[in-house]
Order: structure tokens, then C-alpha cells, then sequence
């Protein structure tokens, strides 16, 4: 399945984005899992910030955001979408030398929250961007919740998505360490 046909089928697009990306993000993490799009992975397997590749202009810079479009599921939408990892101004492909705006967060589906979508996003930016969203450490997810990756591309003139890629999860006993070393 193209990414593509998988952003539509499993309503990423439009639920996230309102046009799919049609690259593939290569999405490999420390554990051995690799996201696959919408395959299912732990928490566990996820915990660490994985290695990003994707085909790049080595001229260009790019924006990386993952999101969670179902952290709530309630009658408000504009609640769903947490960011778990938030990186601007990538040269090319080398996401180490962007700016990290959201240090990264692993997957921490709440328990009977059922299977979240982890989405992987890219946008090829129109040139070096001035950001103004507050930076996040990994341990801080002030901001991060009521997040829309729709609006943050809108902001910044991002364009549609270039590359994507997505996992599902769902709780396991990794979660509540994940909360308690975020101070929840």
C-alpha cells in the first residue's frame, strides 16, 4: 500500500492533514521496531527517539512533526492532537542538525484508551523559517496537547506533506514510567 492510499484508509487525511504525503519517512528505533505504515508497536519499542531517513534536497530545510491524532476522544477535537516530537529547520536529511522546537516523547496511549495513531509528518519548508512556538524539553508537555500539525503548516506556509509514515499503539507497562518521568 502507498503511503498515500494508507493516510487516506486510515483518515489521517483528513483528520490531520488534507493532503496525504506520497514519501516514505524510514522510521527505525533502538528496540528494532520499525514503523511500517500502521503496523502495531509498543510503547515499549517506541520509547526512544528512532533514526529518520527520507529522500531530501540537500539545498532545502525541513520540518518533522509527530503527532498523536487520538490522545482524546471526546466531543471537542481541537483537544485530540498531542505532538510528541516537534523538529524545524532540518538540513536535508539530517535531522540531528535541525532545531528541535518538542524534544521527543515516546508513545503513552492512556490504559482503556484503546490503539492510538503515531504519525510521522514531513514538509519541505520554502526556505530557513524564524519559529516562534516555546521549546520543549523532553520531560515538559506544557503545549503539546491541543496541538494541530494542520494549523502549525498553515503558520509557517509549509505547503502538504512530503513524506509520512505511521504506527499504532496501544498501553502497556511502559506507559506509567513514561508518566512518572514527565511528572504526571
Amino acid at each position: 500500500m502507498s503511503v498515500s492510499a494508507a493516510f487516506t484508509s486510515s483518515k489521517i487525511v483528513p483528520e490531520v492533514i488534507p493532503t496525504a504525503p506520497t514519501g516514505t519517512i524510514d522510521l527505525k528505533y533502538p528496540s528494532g521496531a520499525e514503523a511500517a505504515l500502521g503496523n502495531e508497536l509498543t510503547p515499549t519499542q517506541v520509547k526512544d527517539q528512532p533514526t529518520v531517513l527520507y529522500e531530501a534536497d540537500n539545498n532545502a530545510y525541513y520540518t518533522l512533526v509527530f503527532t498523536d491524532p487520538d490522545n482524546y476522544d471526546g466531543p471537542e477535537p481541537v483537544y485530540r492532537e498531542w505532538h510528541h516530537w516537534l523538529v524545524v529547520n532540518i538540513p536535508g536529511n539530517k535531522v540531528s542538525q535541525g532545531e528541535v522546537l518538542s524534544g521527543y516523547i515516546g508513545s503513552g496511549p492512556p490504559a482503556g484508551t484503546g490503539i492510538h495513531r503515531y504519525v510521522y509528518i514531513l514538509y519541505k519548508q520554502p526556505g530557513k523559517l524564524n519559529f516562534d512556538e516555546k521549546k520543549l524539553t523532553n520531560k515538559s508537555v506544557d503545549g503539546r496537547a491541543s496541538f494541530s500539525t494542520k494549523k502549525f503548516a498553515e503558520k509557517y506556509n509549509l505547503g502538504a506533506p512530503v513524506a509520512g509514515n505511521f504506527y499504532r499503539a496501544q498501553f502497556d507497562d511502559y506507559v506509567p514510567l513514561l508518566y512518572k518521568s514527565l511528572g504526571a
